[in-house]
């Protein structure tokens, strides 16, 4: 099993720590990993991506132009890599600042309000555990116990008094997350 993944959004929307989170979950479970970031000098605000290669087999490359899955938080991200994604490979996203929705008929489209769940949970740096989780209950590529224990590596100790919130947030995701239908090049 090989899954190649892009995240794509804006710097601050958590999309780096996501990659390294499924990053070291696939460690855990004994997989080759990489996880290669790109920003720019702005980081907030800027763009920002990150690709993770999770394997069974050694990775040859960290360098890819096409992916199994997308995860896409913003416009630029949907511009940029919609067409990146592989014949019969998924793309997630959420809709909050997106005007010009997906429409490939030959991947699986997903749908998930992370920046509205986010806030209806009472803190928006959850966002990205949202979309996490949306993204696990589609792609289970790696075990829920081990993306929580990636989540306590890569959060500093002292922010450890949010975990529960964050588990939380993975779990409000998968169970909002859902399929979008399109036919001729519209939501059905």
């Amino acid at each position: 099993m090989t899954e190649e993944i892009i995240i794509a959004g804006f710097g601050g929307q958590g999309v780096l720590s996501m990659g390294k989170i499924l990053a070291y979950s696939g460690i855990m479970q004994d997989q080759e990993v990489s996880w290669m970031p790109s920003y720019g000098p702005e980081m907030r605000g800027g763009t920002a991506n990150v690709t993770v290669i999770l394997s069974d087999a050694r990775i040859s490359s960290p360098y890819l132009k096409v992916f199994d899955s997308a995860i896409i938080l913003n416009q630029q991200s949907m511009d940029k890599f919609e067409e990146s994604v592989k014949p019969g490979g998924i793309l997630l996203y959420d809709p909050n600042g997106i005007s010009h929705h997906p429409t490939r008929t030959d991947i699986s489209i997903y749908q998930i309000e992370g920046n509205k769940l986010a806030s209806e949970m009472g803190n928006k740096k959850i966002f990205n555990m949202v979309i996490l989780g949306g993204f696990l209950k589609i792609k289970p590529i790696v075990k829920l116990d081990n993306v929580l224990e990636g989540l306590k590596k890569s959060l500093p100790e002292r922010y450890h008094h949010l975990l529960p919130i964050n588990e939380e947030a993975i779990t409000k995701g998968m169970n909002k997350v859902f399929l979008i239908k399109i036919e001729n090049g519209v939501f059905v």
